[in-house]
């Protein structure tokens, strides 16, 4: 049965970079509280991280053109050519026992290809890679306040489950069941202290 995907909202800008964003170096011998931070962040802010992927992808399209282009062009021809290769092996095997030069000339001019278009290739896989290291980046100096926190659990897992970014992480080892976790902890020790901040608030006012 095909899940319902839903897109999360796109949060503002000020949540996501500008004034109210605290950011901190994550503990990096607290492995597990790093990736639920990552974790979070990435089901939180997924819609921005996407169009922030898109706008860094066209950056790069638009300072390299042409060296994008070869290179996606290159991608598509070689996941092609595997497809073919690896469904038709018997058609292929048997044009290279009779048709043995040609097979070598079509391999020479296939490695030659890649090997001119190699520029490209490797521009076009920083441009998909660099906006999944920024996202990585921030996701992990991004501290969550608790405003997110319990508008993130409002939203209900339910929601992000049925997002891009909770179906793929759904797939890896109950990694929502984790964050769901992680949630109840984090608001249970601080919903105490939040309450006691309205309050003050209330008695001043």
């Amino acid at each position: 049965m095909v899940r319902e995907v839903k897109m999360a909202p796109l949060r503002p800008l000020d949540d996501f970079l500008l004034n109210s964003a605290r950011y901190q170096l994550p503990n990096f011998s607290d492995l597990d509280k790093w990736g639920n931070r990552v974790t979070n962040n990435f089901l939180y802010y997924q819609t921005n991280y996407f169009l922030m992927a898109v706008m860094i992808f066209l950056l790069v399209a638009v300072i390299h053109p042409v060296e994008m282009l070869s290179g996606m062009t290159a991608m598509v021809l070689a996941f092609g050519l595997f497809y073919y290769l690896t469904n038709a092996k018997p058609g292929v095997d048997r044009f290279k026992k009779e048709h043995p030069l040609i097979s070598v000339g079509l391999m020479l001019a296939t490695g030659y290809f890649f090997v001119y278009v190699i520029g490209g290739v490797l521009t076009f896989v920083f441009g998909t890679l660099l906006p999944i290291f920024v996202a990585f980046i921030h996701a992990s100096l991004r501290t969550r306040n608790i405003k997110n926190k319990i508008v993130n659990k409002i939203e209900g897992l339910d929601v992000f489950q049925k997002t891009p970014m909770g179906l793929f992480l759904d797939t890896l080892v109950g990694v929502t069941d984790a964050v769901d976790a992680d949630f109840e902890t984090q608001l249970a020790r601080k919903a105490k202290g939040l309450l006691h901040d309205i309050g003050s608030k209330s008695k001043s006012n």
